[in-house]
C-alpha cells in the first residue's frame, strides 16, 4: 500500500500561525513607495522615511515618545480587557435567551451606532478630563461590537454536540471546556482582533480631545505646529507596537487555539 502523496503548498500560501515571505516583504515595499513619493513631492509636509526615523530616534532618546506610547498602551489594554469581559457576557446571554435578545437587542444596535465622539464628550462632561472617563468611553464604544459577535457565536453552537454530551452524562465543566469553548473561540478571536483595531483608534482620538499625555495628546500638539515629522514618528512607533502584538501574540494564539481546524485552500 503506497503512502499518500503530500501536496506541496503554493509559494505564497500562508502557513498556520505564521506569515509568508510576501508578508515580510510588504513593509520594505511600503517604505520604498513612501521614499519615492516623498522625493517626488519635495515638500516639508511630506518628509522621507529617513527623516521620520531620525525624528523617532530623537524623540525616543528624549524619552517623551516611550512615555506617551506606554500611557496609550495602558489605556488601550484596560479598555480592551473590560470591553471583552462585558461584551462576552452580554453576547452570551443574548445569544442564549431569545426573549432577552428581543428586549435588549435594540440597545446593542443603538450602542453600535452612537458616534464615538458623542460618547467621549458626554463622559468628559460627566466625569471631567480624567483617565477613568477616557477608559469608560472606550469601553462603551467597544462593548456592543463584542456582544454582537459573541451573540452570533452562541447562536451557531452545534446543538447535536450538546445532546451527545447529555447522553454520555458529561459534567457541566467538561461540557463547557470540551464542547462550548472550542466552538466559541473563533468568535472570541475575531472580536479581539477587530476590537484592538478599533480601540487603538478610539483611544488616540479621545486623547486628542482631552488628556494629559499619550500618543493622541502629543499628535494633537504636533498638529498645531504642522509638524509632520513628529506626527509620522509617533504613528510609526505606535504601528510598530501594533504589528508586534499581531505577530507576537494574536497569530501564535490563533494557531494554538485553532490549529485543529483544517487549512482552507482557494
Amino acid at each position: 500500500m503506497t503512502a499518500p502523496r503530500r501536496v506541496a503548498a503554493p509559494p505564497g500560501a500562508r502557513r498556520p500561525g505564521g506569515g509568508t515571505l510576501l508578508d515580510w516583504a510588504s513593509i520594505p515595499l511600503l517604505l520604498i513607495v513612501w521614499q519615492i513619493a516623498s522625493m517626488a513631492a519635495q515638500h516639508r509636509l511630506f518628509p522621507t522615511p529617513i527623516d521620520v526615523f531620525a525624528e523617532l530616534v530623537d524623540l525616543a532618546v528624549q524619552k517623551s515618545l516611550l512615555t506617551d506610547v506606554a500611557r496609550t498602551l495602558g489605556r488601550a489594554a484596560a479598555a480592551f480587557v473590560l470591553a471583552m469581559i462585558a461584551g462576552i457576557a452580554i453576547g452570551s446571554v443574548l445569544g442564549r435567551f431569545r426573549s432577552l435578545d428581543g428586549l435588549f437587542g435594540n440597545w446593542v444596535l443603538i450602542g453600535l451606532n452612537i458616534p464615538a465622539i458623542v460618547v467621549a464628550i458626554t463622559f468628559y462632561i460627566w466625569f471631567g478630563l480624567t483617565e477613568y472617563a477616557l477608559i469608560a468611553a472606550v469601553v462603551v464604544n467597544k462593548t456592543p461590537l463584542v456582544a454582537v459577535t459573541m451573540r452570533e457565536g452562541v447562536r451557531a453552537l452545534d446543538h447535536g454536540l450538546a445532546e451527545l454530551a447529555q447522553v454520555y452524562r458529561v459534567g457541566f465543566t467538561q461540557r463547557v471546556r470540551r464542547f462550548i469553548v472550542p466552538q466559541l473561540m473563533p468568535y472570541v478571536l475575531t472580536a479581539a482582533r477587530t476590537g484592538l483595531s478599533l480601540i487603538w483608534k478610539i483611544v488616540l482620538v479621545f486623547e486628542v480631545l482631552g488628556s494629559d499625555g499619550g500618543v493622541g495628546f502629543r499628535i494633537g500638539i504636533f498638529f498645531q505646529f504642522f509638524d509632520m515629522k513628529g506626527i509620522l514618528a509617533y504613528t510609526v512607533a505606535f504601528m510598530t507596537v501594533v504589528i508586534a502584538i499581531e505577530y507576537g501574540v494574536l497569530r501564535p494564539l490563533e494557531h494554538k487555539v485553532l490549529g485543529w481546524r483544517p487549512a482552507r485552500s482557494f
